[in-house]
């Protein structure tokens, strides 16, 4: 019998293609590469995570070069590599290897650029759902995700409820709020009120100060005021307080690995993010049929995402458990502390194997 241990090992980080990819706006893609990373047991239940907006796909990674949900993935941890397939995509539009607007488009040999179409959440889902089918796997046991990763695994249980038993969404709600297209509007018009952005023209490699500036009002709103108040404690740096420094760190942190144009689309793909739309129902008729089991979890201080809200939408969904993480993170709180939630995600994990060994 082969060592459990020895299945959990197995790791390859690739991209596969799909050949064709109608987008929700009409337009066409042809040629569609999707990055992943897979890890984790070879025969074992799939586990399809969806990443937020800066992240990608390598959410295990390697000693040495941990993945952004590494404390969270492993032998015998809360997403147990010796049961599992770990599966996860670079997001359609995205940075880091899938087709984006960094992308070479085939017909005309060079960037998409300002070029690539808008794509909406929707557009994200359907693309690694073609793309799971290029790898020939059926069927998956669980979509999880947080922020723009939990948008993608809601409408994963809109959009493919036979496709996957149990969604599980983090630090996100049924809709973008407006508070959040707010934050969103700032980072756009940073970005591309920037005179070198060049109205999306800019040559490769460009370091573009909108970016960073965007990355910073980001940033404003994944912690909470306690735990800035807490770590800068209004100190000074050389010039201006330690908060600003961090900011100006990050900002430059961020536009020297992202696409400003990629970064755009993510965003506005973020602003389409609402159960209900075009579905021709409220988001109560939503809840109260979605047609897949739904575990959400908030972070307390979520100052984009109402806890509140994903309870009472939670609430209403039949097969539908709602958690809240208290914690001084806020929305960042899907990104640590993981001893306090990972539980959580691995006791209904371990429901779905029950289920599958009662009924045979």
């Amino acid at each position: 019998m082969e060592n459990p241990h020895t299945r959990a090992a197995r790791y390859e980080v690739n991209s596969i293609t799909i050949p064709t990819l109608t987008l929700e706006s009409g337009e066409t893609l042809k040629g569609v590469e999707l990055a992943y990373e897979k890890t984790g047991s070879a025969n074992g239940p799939v586990i399809l995570i969806c990443h937020a907006l800066t992240g990608n796909h390598i959410v295990k990674g390697t000693p040495g070069n941990n993945g952004w949900w590494d404390g969270l993935i492993g032998p015998g941890s809360y997403l147990d590599t010796d049961e599992y397939t770990i599966l996860s995509f670079n997001v359609l539009g995205g940075n880091d290897g899938s087709t984006g607007p960094a992308s070479i488009d085939p017909p005309t040999g060079r960037r998409y650029g300002r070029e690539f179409p808008a794509v909406t959440v929707r557009d994200m889902v359907k693309a690694q759902y073609l793309a799971l089918k290029e790898l020939n796997i059926p069927h998956v046991h669980a979509v999880i995700g947080g922020s723009l990763g939990g948008m993608q695994a809601l409408e994963w249980g809109m959009m493919f409820p036979s496709f996957v038993d149990k969604v599980f969404a983090l630090a996100v709600t049924p809709t973008l709020s407006d508070y959040g297209i707010a934050f969103n509007h700032i980072g756009i018009q940073a970005i591309e009120s920037d005179p070198d952005f060049q109205n999306g023209h800019y040559p490769e490699g460009a370091h573009i100060k909108g970016l960073e500036i965007a990355r910073m009002a980001g940033m404003v709103t994944y912690r909470t005021p306690l735990l800035f108040d807490d770590r800068f404690k209004r100190e000074e740096a050389q010039s201006g307080f330690q908060v600003e420094s961090y900011l100006n760190y990050q900002g430059r942190k961020l536009a020297s690995r992202f696409d400003p144009n990629s970064y755009l689309t993510l965003l506005k793909a973020m602003n389409s993010h609402d159960l209900s739309r075009g579905r021709g129902c409220t988001l109560d008729d939503i809840a109260e049929h979605y047609p897949t089991e739904l575990i959400t979890i908030s972070y307390e201080g979520d100052l984009i995402y109402s806890p509140e809200y994903m309870e009472r939408f939670t609430n209403r969904v039949r097969a539908g458990r709602h958690y809240f993480v208290s914690t001084a993170f806020g929305h960042d709180g899907f990104l640590v502390e993981f001893e306090k939630w990972g539980s959580m995600i691995s006791s209904h994990l371990k429901n779905v194997q029950a289920k599958r060994v009662v009924n045979g």
